[in-house]
């Protein structure tokens, strides 16, 4: 039995999630050309927990292992190349 639903929310620029204390499991983006990089940290000015880099003109979808990565809130610092990002979290 999972210990809470998962949820999701879809992004497009910088900025927070406003979902409050969360564990991240899942990323899901879509990267264009140059070089994608993904960077999330805890909270506004938090310290990055996330940073990833990423191949260009396709989908990605990173998998957090354990039980994710718990943040006071999931701020997305930068968001490069890339299209889209939804974040998977409970």
């Amino acid at each position: 039995m999972a210990d809470s639903d998962v949820r999701s929310k879809r992004v497009t620029a910088t900025g927070s999630l406003s979902v409050g204390p969360a564990r991240i499991r899942q990323i899901q983006l879509k990267t264009t050309s140059g070089t994608p990089r993904l960077t999330i940290t805890d909270g506004t000015g938090g310290s990055t927990v996330l940073d990833l880099d990423f191949n260009e003109s396709t989908t990605h979808s990173v998998n957090i292992p354990a039980e994710g990565i718990r943040v006071s809130d999931i701020f997305v610092g930068t968001l490069t190349n890339i299209t889209a990002v939804t974040v998977f979290f409970n």
